[in-house]
């Protein structure tokens, strides 16, 4: 049986266990050592509560990324919205400077995860361009319904394609070019629900 994701115990018992997974990781310095048994043990809770919640390690991966990079995103954008291009700006920026990051941090054991953790990201930068332009298009009717998520996509994969091709050598370029940049297509791209 699915959890309620609105259950206050849910939420808590979740939060529990990624925490219990930063302890893990801050003991041990990688991810691929820690075992699901490890998480459980250090929050405490049983292998079936753990299995309530998530599939399994690589989904309870996932979730830990995308809570990790929606609070980064949270401590730069407002009410975890974007309201114009500015907010779009400061999203691709953060989106650089956070796999920038994220890379520094890997170890090789770990690299086995990277698409895992891609696709947290990912899904977290068009979930926020979903929404955005919901509420942009809004009352338009000469914006079809079915361009929102089209747009959506290619933006959120270019910024995150031109993120991670970037933070494989982030000497090339500066962070604030490759904003710059990106920025100019995505303009372009949201030309029709200008």
């Amino acid at each position: 049986m699915p959890v309620n994701l609105d259950d206050p115990r849910v939420k808590r018992t979740r939060e529990l266990m990624l925490q219990s997974f930063m302890g893990l990781l801050e003991q041990k310095k990688n991810i691929y050592s820690i075992s699901i048994q490890d998480i459980t043990s250090y929050a405490t809770v049983n292998r079936s509560t753990f299995y309530a919640h998530f599939q399994d390690k690589y989904a309870f991966l996932e979730c830990w990324m995308s809570d990790k990079f929606r609070k980064i995103v949270e401590l730069r954008l407002t009410d975890y919205t974007l309201t114009g291009t500015d907010d779009l700006r400061t999203l691709i920026q953060v989106t650089f400077e956070f796999l920038a990051r994220l890379r520094q941090y890997m170890t090789p054991g770990d690299v086995q995860f990277e698409p895992i953790f891609e696709v947290a990201i990912q899904k977290e930068v068009e979930r926020l361009l979903l929404r955005w332009l919901h509420e942009k298009v809004g009352e338009q009717a000469s914006i079809a319904e079915g361009m929102i998520e089209p747009i959506a996509k290619v933006i959120s994969w270019g910024i995150f394609g031109s993120a991670v091709q970037w933070s494989r050598n982030p000497k090339q370029r500066t962070v604030e070019a490759m904003t710059r940049d990106l920025l100019a297509v995505a303009i372009t791209v949201l030309e029709p629900v200008n």
